[in-house]
C-alpha cells in the first residue's frame, strides 16, 4: 500500500492508531499533517555523533543473535545503538529513513521530565513538594492544583483516573476531538482544570496516567511565559546539538499534548539518550543538572511507592522514566507501540527503538541485545 498516512480509509471512522496499515505512514511524519504542531528548530550545528560499528551479538536461548535477526524478528523501523558519540548499529526498516522524524508515543513524558528539571535548575521552579497552584493561575482551586509535583512526576497524584478507561475524557476532548471533527476544539488544560474525581492520598500509589504531566506542562509554561516547543528549543534542543528539527503535536489552543506527540530523527532520539548517559552534560556544556538526572534515578523516602518493584513487580519508576533495574543503572523512556530510548549509566551505551506493535514477548529479546551491547 506504499506505507500510507493518515486518519484511515474513507468512509471508515477517522482513527490515529487503530488502522495498522497506516501506522509505518504516521508514525513518522503522517501525524504531523493530522494535527497542529508546534516546530522546535535545530541550530544547525550538531553533536558529534559518528559511525564506527560493530559485530553486535546476543545470546537467545540457544543460539547467537545480531541486530539484523532482531529486527526481522519485529515490526521495529529504526533501531539505533550508541555510545559516547559513536554509532554501534544503526538500522531501518518498512520503507523508514533516518531523516524522518519518529514519533514517541509515551517517551514524551522523559522529554516534559527533562524540560521539568531544567525549570528547577533556573531557579523556575522552588520545590518539588510546591503545587501546581503556586505557579499556574488557572489552577487555583482545583484537583490537580493542589497536588505536589514529585507526585505528578511519580504517576501517584490520587486522582480516580484509569490509563485504560479514560481516553475518552482525555485524550478525545483535549487532542483527538469527536469522530465527526477530529482535532476541533480541543483544549489539554481544560481537561485538567476540569477533572475533579479523587481516589486516594497523594503519593499513596503508582497510577500511570496522562494528567500529571499534562498538569507539568501547564507549570512550564506558566513560569517560563514560552510554549513548551519554545522552551525545549532554546534550553534543550539546540543546546545539545540536536541535527534536525523536531515536532510537538498541539492542542486547537496551540497547547502541546505533552503526555505524548513529540517527533524527532532517530539519531535525535539518541543524542537525547546520550545527554541522560553523560549526567546532562553535551559539548562541555551542562544542559540539565546531574543533580536532576540523579534523582530520576533514585528513590527517597516520599518516592517508595515507585521504587523497584513497587511500581511493578519487576519495575521501577521516577520522574517519568521507567527503571527495569532496581539499581537504577537503566534508564528507558517507554512509549506505545514499542518506542523505547534506554540508557546504561555504567558503560553510557544508548540503545533506540522505533516500532509499530509492542504486542509479542520482544522485550525480552530487546533487554538481551542492549545488554550485550553495554558489553561490546
Amino acid at each position: 500500500m506504499g506505507y500510507p498516512s493518515g486518519w484511515g480509509p474513507a468512509g471508515q471512522i477517522p482513527k490515529w492508531e487503530a488502522y495498522t496499515e497506516y501506522r509505518a505512514g504516521n508514525f513518522s511524519g503522517g501525524f504531523e499533517q493530522m494535527f497542529k504542531h508546534r516546530t522546535i528548530a535545530a541550530a544547525g550545528d550538531p553533536s558529534p555523533l559518528r559511525d564506527n560499528p560493530k559485530d553486535l551479538r546476543y545470546r537467545w536461548g540457544f543460539t547467537q543473535r545480531g541486530p539484523d535477526d532482531y529486527l526481522s524478528q519485529w515490526p521495529v523501523t529504526s533501531l539505533l545503538i550508541a555510545r559516547d558519540g559513536q554509532v554501534l548499529y544503526e538500522a531501518y526498516r518498512m520503507g523508514r529513513t533516518s531523516t524522518q522524524r519518529m514519533t514517541s508515543w509515551s517517551m514524551a513524558k522523559s522529554v516534559t521530565s527533562l524540560l521539568f528539571g531544567i525549570a528547577l535548575d533556573l531557579g523556575l521552579v522552588r520545590s518539588l513538594d510546591d503545587v501546581p497552584q503556586a505557579y499556574v493561575q488557572q489552577l487555583q482551586g482545583t484537583l490537580h492544583g493542589q497536588i505536589p509535583m514529585r507526585h505528578l512526576l511519580n504517576m501517584s497524584s490520587g486522582a480516580d483516573v484509569v490509563h485504560e478507561r479514560d481516553p475518552i475524557r482525555i485524550d478525545v476532548p483535549a487532542l483527538l476531538g469527536d469522530w465527526r471533527g477530529r482535532t476541533v476544539g480541543t483544549d489539554v488544560e481544560q481537561v485538567v482544570r476540569q477533572w475533579t474525581e479523587r481516589l486516594e492520598a497523594p503519593g499513596a500509589r503508582f497510577n500511570y496516567n496522562e494528567l500529571c504531566p499534562l498538569t507539568l506542562g501547564m507549570v512550564i509554561r506558566s513560569v517560563s511565559g514560552l510554549s513548551l516547543a519554545e522552551f525545549a528549543q532554546k534550553h534543550l534542543w539546540q543546546a545539545m546539538g540536536a541535527e534536525a528539527a523536531a515536532t510537538w503535536l498541539t492542542d486547537a489552543r496551540g497547547k502541546e499534548y505533552n503526555c505524548v506527540g513529540f517527533a524527532a530523527r532517530t539519531r535525535d532520539w539518541s543524542r537525547l539518550g546520550q545527554l541522560v548517559a553523560q549526567n546532562g552534560r553535551m559539548m562541555e556544556r551542562q544542559i540539565v543538572s546531574e543533580k536532576w538526572i540523579n534523582d530520576c534515578a533514585s528513590w527517597g523516602p516520599q518516592d517508595q511507592q515507585v521504587k523497584w518493584g513497587n511500581a511493578r513487580a519487576d519495575t521501577g519508576y521516577k520522574n517519568f522514566f521507567w527503571h527495569p533495574r532496581q539499581d537504577g543503572s537503566w534508564m528507558v523512556m517507554n512509549g506505545a507501540h514499542g518506542q523505547r530510548v534506554i540508557i546504561d549509566r555504567l558503560s553510557r551505551t544508548v540503545c533506540v527503538q522505533t516500532a509499530l506493535s509492542h504486542e509479542g514477548a520482544w522485550s525480552k529479546e530487546f533487554y538481551a541485545l542492549f545488554q550485550a551491547a553495554t558489553q561490546a
